[in-house]
């Protein structure tokens, strides 16, 4: 079981309260994936929200018009959250994880933090607040990443 201390380290769950974290390190499970690994593909439907434990992955998308996908964002940080469609209806990835190295996640089940966040709507408020800035950058990468394909 994953301790509600390491839980309390990630920048999107800063400042949630004690009862919380233990709600939400009851719903995680720390993974592993090899180099070249997918933690999931672009279409596949959402059901985890993912954290970077250790190593990194490039988040890449496909265009229907170039045969070859593109990397839009590299998450590299420790604790930083990727696979926002896991939280976020309609829940179906829009970019690929593709590990650059050895990796390790911390997934939470998506639906569940739906339930815990709606019913702590403090917690619930300053989570989804920063879920809004992550989105945005990931959004503003994309962007510039795909107008340098042109």
């Amino acid at each position: 079981m994953v301790n509600s201390d390491f839980i309390a380290g990630f920048p999107l769950f800063k400042d949630v309260t004690p009862a919380v974290l233990e709600e939400i390190a009851a719903i995680s499970e720390e993974l592993s994936f090899s180099e070249g690994q997918a933690v999931f593909r672009e279409g596949e439907k959402a059901d985890q929200l993912h954290f970077l434990v250790k190593g990194s992955l490039a988040l890449r998308v496909n265009i229907m018009t170039k045969p070859d996908s593109v990397t839009v964002s590299f998450v590299s940080k420790s604790y930083e959250c990727f696979g926002w469609s896991g939280l976020v209806e309609p829940h179906y990835y829009t970019a690929s994880a593709y590990c650059e190295e050895p990796t390790q996640t911390l997934d939470v089940d998506g639906k569940k933090l739906m339930k815990i966040l709606s019913d702590h709507p403090a917690d619930g408020f300053m989570v989804m607040h920063r879920m809004a800035e992550l989105i945005s950058q990931r959004l503003r990468n994309s962007r510039q990443a795909l107008l340098k394909t042109l």
